[in-house]
């Protein structure tokens, strides 16, 4: 038997390949599907059949392109109510794919179709090799119960317990554990870096699994839970319906450097996906940046919607390419177009640039210490548990938009985050609602705790 994870690091997702006597499974696939087309052409294989063990929320799945471009079945939870043709998997069913089984378990709480795969490969050993646990059981976490319009999040995560201690949880210790999901995303909150584990290593270790009785297990579940991105339930109705292929979305059309300031003039959304520090140095006034670096296609979707139809703003027509199928990956599929010649041309027609000031954790300690100077905090509420800045604002990113910031418009603003990506985002945010001295912390709060600055005392934190 073959198998390969695919990791693709901007949405912390990972899909998986299995390999045996020429016949291949994809479990859990990214939208663009031709990674999965090249490995199986690798190892002279077919791919006969695909696996989703949920309704993915915050990407959209290829399985259905998958299936259309192969001939291959989809199997899905029985419970899914899924539109596109498929196989309903429910506990026990059993797929053999030439000396390599695969077996179903039902295994409702993250949400209510969720199933997870156990693997064997009878080549070495007729006992349980692997598990694929979707969403179900991450490395060091478990998954979000409140992604789902038809349970609770006190009803998913009773299941999600039931799920865990009666099926998952009776595998033998050296069972090795393969999550759809790793550190970064948001179908969790304390999933380690690591990309697999084993149920023994996870037995001693997952915070989550240490809870003893099924009640504490719900309290700790749904208190605090991270803000559900307004998107995930639309991802996963997209899932629940089949996305369609790639190659079927138009062309993105150019927009010349006049057309973009009389859309913006009117509202438009202008995305610019450059580095950090080229959007700093110059832009387009009023665009935001969300650089092509990081987690950008969860962003985009967190902070302008799925149908938004952003303007796309990049150096070069690579950057565009990317952009647009990074975008399609979370289901942003209707784009205005790109700005034709970038900001070069932007310049070239001789209309204005705006900079974005940047400060070091200095400039910051110094400024801290002035009243007319506002520190706003953006992170999410465990990075901000573990640690901030005396005085500093707390606004999440995710709640920018909605969330009013309690301060003047014309207040001089420094924002930060882990590292100066996501407070560049805030930056651009709040000068197009009107803020205009607002200063960008380079580094964040890594490099404030790096240079051993001060943090708020635990009286502080308490208040």
């Amino acid at each position: 038997m073959h198998f390969e994870q695919f990791y693709l690091s901007c949405l912390a997702h990972a899909s998986y390949m299995l390999v045996s006597e020429g016949e291949a499974v994809v479990v859990d696939p990214q939208r663009d599907v031709e990674i999965y087309l090249d490995a199986a052409a690798g190892h002279g294989a077919r791919i006969r059949h695909i696996f989703e063990t949920h309704l993915h929320a915050d990407f959209v799945s290829g399985h259905k392109e998958l299936a259309s471009r192969t001939g291959a079945n989809i199997y899905i939870g029985s419970r899914s109510n899924a539109s596109f043709h498929h196989v309903g998997a429910e506990e026990g069913f059993e797929l053999r794919v030439g000396k390599m089984r695969i077996r179903v378990l039902e295994t409702p709480g993250h949400t209510p179709e969720s199933i997870c795969l156990i693997v064997t490969d009878e080549e070495k050993s007729p006992t349980p090799w692997a598990v694929l646990t979707g969403d179900t059981l991450f490395i060091g976490d478990v998954g979000r119960p409140d992604l789902s319009s038809t349970h609770t999040p006190a009803e998913l995560a009773g299941l999600l317990y039931d799920s865990l201690h009666a099926k998952v949880l009776t595998l033998p210790d050296d069972v090795l554990v393969y999550p759809a999901h790793g550190a970064g995303s948001l179908c969790g909150r304390n999933m380690r870096a690591e990309r697999s584990s084993t149920i023994g290593a996870e037995r001693l270790t997952n915070y989550a699994l240490q809870i003893k009785t099924r009640e504490e297990f719900i309290r700790e579940l749904t208190r605090n839970l991270p803000t559900r991105p307004d998107y995930f339930l639309q991802d996963a109705e997209l899932n629940r319906q089949g996305a369609s292929a790639l190659s079927e979305l138009p062309q993105l059309t150019p927009i010349s450097v006049e057309e973009l300031a009389s859309e913006l003039a009117t509202g438009a959304n202008a995305l610019d996906v450059r580095p950090c520090n080229r959007f700093a140095a110059g832009h387009v006034p009023g665009s935001v940046n969300i650089a092509l670096s990081g987690q950008f296609a969860s962003w985009a979707a967190i902070v302008f919607g799925l149908t938004s139809w952003p303007i796309i703003i990049a150096d070069t027509t690579e950057q565009v390419s990317e952009a647009r199928v990074r975008l399609a990956r979370v289901g942003i599929e209707e784009i205005r177009g790109y700005l034709l010649g970038g900001v070069e041309a932007w310049k070239q027609a001789g209309l204005p640039l705006a900079q974005m000031p940047q400060i070091g954790v200095q400039v910051l300690s110094e400024w801290q210490k002035r009243p007319e100077v506002s520190i706003v905090d953006v992170r999410r509420d465990s990075e901000w548990q573990s640690g901030h800045i005396s005085n500093a604002l707390w606004l999440p990113l995710d709640k920018l938009a909605s969330t009013p910031l309690p301060v003047s418009r014309d207040r001089l603003i420094a924002v930060h985050c882990k590292s100066g990506y996501r407070s560049m985002i805030a930056c651009g945010l709040l000068r197009r609602v009107g803020f205009s001295n607002v200063v960008n912390v380079i580094g964040g709060f890594d490099a404030w705790r790096a240079a051993g600055m001060p943090l708020a005392t635990a009286e502080e934190v308490a208040a």
